[in-house]
């Protein structure tokens, strides 16, 4: 039965083919529309996700300050500063901090032959790189070795890799800070981090801790980097890692001007928000789109209705039940937005081949990679979700022609002219 109701619906739409097609053409262009826009969202949110979670997923960093009130009889206004005893102690009472470094950093100018340049100079530990995302894309990352052995080896950033090398291999050459010989050991790519401290990775040279005493003072460090033991123990962590300090220097554990912090579980949600909810007004721009296509289909079934009264009358004199009537027209509605949602879909996959990827942050970082641009694609969900909004449409926009043509009275149907 619902077979036959389908062909009596593809053929009443090849009555007058141009006005489907008119019709047609309005729902392909607002599908067309949807998919798109979901593709832009989709991209543009996995753009501003990976540029915050590059910095690193995990991590802590804590900045020394001055107490702010008075503890254990020391006085109000004393300055905090990092030692190794904190890190080891930190290490020792918090429970939910999985690791646990220190850092020293330093300006300094950093020299390749005649081609100068100012970095921030870092000193960190092996557990650093894994901490903060820090991975090598030539030669190879700071190890215990190196630690242990106080070698003079660096790794560079992308950016202060180019500003010294302009493209060429730089593993294995001599770098000088303050006229000390380092070796390059390796380099990475451009991190793209939304966030930064002292300077951003991509202009930064990484030395080990060790190494850094040759070169300036580092027994105070100039922050602590930390990590909990899972992203949803942040708050806590925190709050350990400041209890556990406070104990040992002697300071209120709830004096937040002593050490300052900053995570990244507390604003991602924030970033989320801000993301889904463009996502969600490019999903309603097109939605809308589309729905002024679904009003194009609802009016030309009422015409539709208006021209087969006679036709209808005799289908009710014949025994057909009011569902069949409706049922008809609505599958026409439904017949008519399908076929042209499935060429909608064709011409979005055709336009996101053709299209590939739109400048976003690739200009703002002078990148050429694409890596951080948008990139257009019609994923699953993106077409499931497209479907299901054309359906609705179909549902809705042939659901009061089919009202209206199944409360027709068969004996007036047969007299209208």
């Amino acid at each position: 039965m619902l077979i036959e109701i389908f062909k009596q619906a593809w053929t009443a739409l090849g009555r007058n083919p141009v006005r489907s097609f008119l019709t047609m053409s309005g729902i392909s262009w607002g599908i067309v529309a949807v998919t798109l826009l979901l593709s832009y969202g989709s991209g543009f949110r996995s753009v501003l996700m990976y540029t915050f979670e590059v910095f690193g997923k995990g991590a802590v960093i804590a900045w020394p300050g001055r107490t702010s009130e008075q503890a254990g009889g020391e006085r109000a206004g004393k300055p905090i500063h990092f030692e190794e005893e904190d890190a080891e102690w930190v290490k020792a009472q918090s429970p939910l901090i999985k690791r646990v470094t220190r850092e020293t950093v330093r300006f300094q100018g950093v020299s390749y032959g005649e081609r100068l340049s100012d970095a921030a100079v870092r000193g960190v530990f092996p557990e650093y790189g894994q901490m903060r995302n820090e991975v090598p894309s030539d030669g190879r990352w700071i190890t215990p070795e190196d630690i242990a052995e106080r070698r003079r080896v660096i790794f560079l950033g992308a950016r202060l890799r180019k500003k010294l090398f302009s493209g060429e291999p730089a593993v294995g050459e001599v770098v000088r800070i303050k006229g000390v010989p380092f070796t390059v050991i390796g380099s990475m790519d451009m991190k793209f981090s939304d966030s930064c401290y002292f300077n951003c990775d991509d202009e930064s040279a990484f030395i080990p801790y060790t190494a850094a005493n040759d070169l300036w003072d580092t027994k105070y460090s100039s922050v602590l980097v930390f990590e909990p033991v899972a992203p949803v123990f942040e708050a806590q962590a925190m709050q350990q890692f400041r209890t556990a300090i406070a104990n040992r220097q002697h300071f209120s554990p709830n004096d937040k001007r002593a050490i300052t912090m900053f995570g990244r579980e507390e604003f991602k949600p924030v970033m989320e928000g801000i993301t889904i909810g463009v996502e969600a007004l490019l999903f309603f721009i097109g939605a809308m789109t589309l729905g002024i296509g679904g009003v194009g289909v609802m009016n030309i079934m009422l015409v539709s209705v208006e021209e087969r009264v006679r036709e209808i009358g005799l289908r009710r004199a014949l025994g057909a039940r009011k569902a069949h009537i409706r049922s008809q027209f609505l599958l026409e509605a439904l017949v008519m937005t399908l076929a042209a949602g499935a060429i909608g879909m064709l011409l979005s996959w055709a336009l996101t081949s053709a299209i590939g990827t739109l400048p976003f942050l690739g200009p703002a970082y002078e990148d050429d990679s694409g890596k951080v641009d948008i990139h257009l694609a019609l994923s699953l969900f993106t077409l499931i979700l497209s479907t299901v909004v054309l359906v609705l449409v179909g549902v809705i926009s042939g659901w009061l022609p089919a009202m209206q043509a199944a409360k027709l009275d068969p004996v007036e149907a047969l007299r209208y002219e």
